[in-house]
């Protein structure tokens, strides 16, 4: 069926609205604190959403209903372990961060260990984010051209290609450079409403197109096991069972929102440190209704394509969710989704824009240049939002290659994660832990992580486990065999 002129409208109005909403905060950016950190002037219950649209991305749109199709409900055991690790950083990072104030995660790492392992920490995120948001922003393209297929037909693949990542780069990069971080965090708000209205309007658009309703998609559904969420058995090499879920889970979302600049960026710019622990506590019980609802689409879908098969074969299950909005809803509402999809790209976009800027200008520029005027500061850090964005562009375009090393960029942008959480934690449980020795151990956990991906059939669900608790026992070995610099900074506890 695909998109008609009104589908064409709503996503067009919808693109112009957004970046116009986002532009008209530039006014209120007048210092670092305004740009980064949005002058901690944003309520509690924004934040929360902000923080759900930020780990929200188009791969979650439409790949997640995409598993559901081709299994079961069995990543929400994961999602259970998301909301344990909020719990765990809203006892032992969040009361870290509020003493003083911090614009970036890696100004701890300085304060408890030093300047040259604050710069490592730093620069392994800004090297795998990039290389993770690369290719999400790849992921657009996925949509658009399936959407824009008939209006972009005089278009090479790379040609459209090229024309989605671009319009969704630039539209994101014009609000994020005027706007700052308070752009950032409303525009969020904004798209998670779009996306989340968007899907739940297209969820029971697909139930009212299977016969029975319901009724018929629950009990097929059920009867084949597609609703089962916990798996108990005690398979090491199964990616969801309850343990991975619950340990790898814990272990993953610890490291994505205690240490990541992304996520720790949005716990900085609450009013005080309640707000901060609340947003988050909070936006664990978004994130479990969020992704009950994919899971909820993709099993629907199922029940759908068992009673219409399509008339050519889903070669890629990340296809058959945008496929469906596009040849199969009704028109408007297919116009709506797709522009929900887009909310979530440009969403998680702008997200990883002010974050990968704000660590370049605080963790490397201004140590180098502290005289900086707030004027050359201001006029700095846009413009590494600007180069930024032409990073990410790239990093897409280069994705579409599909080969294997766009594979290990995206991998590595998880397997840092237990890295920078075990040096986190070095610092955070003992006082006996050193610079070069957390050094010694962040080496050995990237390591041992990147070999159990490339070299074995452990699934991702255990990576972060597993690196954490490499580099946090090599850290405190080494760290008692280089005692020198053992001092805590911090007066931590442990």
């Amino acid at each position: 069926m695909g998109l008609d002129r009104l589908d064409l409208i709503i996503i067009a109005v919808y693109l112009a609205g957004i970046t116009a909403f986002g532009v008209s905060f530039r006014k209120r950016q007048r210092s670092l604190r305004d740009y980064f950190l949005a002058d901690r002037n944003v309520p509690w219950w924004a934040i929360s959403l902000s923080i759900v649209a930020a780990e929200t991305s188009t791969l979650t749109i439409i790949s997640i209903p995409g598993l559901a199709y081709d299994t079961d409900f069995g990543f929400l055991q994961v999602v259970l372990g998301y909301l344990v690790a909020r719990v765990i950083i809203s006892v032992l990072f969040i009361p870290q961060y509020f003493r003083g104030e911090m614009f970036t995660a890696y100004q701890l790492i300085e304060r408890r260990f030093g300047g040259r392992l604050r710069s490592l920490t730093a620069g392994l995120f800004l090297a795998t984010r990039a290389a993770a948001e690369g290719v999400r922003v790849f992921a657009v393209s996925i949509v658009v051209g399936i959407a824009l297929g008939g209006a972009l037909s005089g278009f090479s693949e790379f040609g459209r290609d090229v024309v989605a990542i671009a319009i969704v780069t630039a539209l994101t990069l014009i609000y994020t450079f005027e706007g700052g971080m308070a752009a950032v965090i409303w525009t969020d708000v904004v798209q998670m409403a779009i996306y989340i209205g968007g899907t739940l309007i297209g969820f029971f658009t697909l139930v009212h197109q299977v016969p029975g309703g319901w009724g018929t998609v629950h009990n097929t559904a059920s009867a084949a096991g597609k609703l089962r969420v916990f798996d108990f058995g005690p398979h090491f090499f199964r990616t969801y069972t309850f343990w991975a879920g619950i340990i790898g889970g814990t272990f993953l979302t610890t490291a994505s929102h205690g240490t990541d600049q992304l996520m720790v960026q949005r716990l900085l710019v609450a009013r005080n440190e309640r707000q901060s622990k609340t947003a988050l506590l909070v936006s664990g019980i978004f994130i479990l209704l969020q992704f009950s609802l994919f899971l909820g689409v993709g099993a629907s879908l199922w029940v759908f394509y068992r009673l219409f098969p399509p008339a050519e074969a889903m070669t890629r299950s990340d296809r058959i969710f945008p496929s469906f909005v596009v040849n199969q809803m009704p028109h408007g509402i297919s116009g709506l989704l797709i522009a929900a999809i887009l909310a979530a790209a440009m969403s998680n976009l702008s997200a990883a824009l002010n974050s990968l800027s704000s660590s370049t200008i605080v963790d490397f520029y201004l140590r180098r240049r502290p005289e900086a005027g707030e004027r050359r500061r201001m006029f700095v850090s846009r413009a590494a939002t600007i180069v930024w964005g032409l990073v990410l562009f790239a990093l897409a375009i280069v994705s579409r290659r599909g080969g294997r090393v766009v594979e290990v960029g995206l991998s590595i942008a998880s397997v840092a994660y237990g890295a920078l959480l075990g040096v986190f934690l070095l610092g955070l449980l003992t006082r006996k832990a050193s610079e070069r020795g957390a050094m010694v151990g962040m080496a050995f956990g990237f390591a041992v992580e990147v070999y159990i991906w490339l070299a074995t059939k452990v699934p991702w669900t255990w990576y972060v486990t597993i690196g954490t608790c490499v580099t946090f026992a090599v850290g405190y070995a080494a760290s008692l065999a280089m005692p020198e610099q053992a001092a805590d900074r911090t007066g931590s506890h442990g």
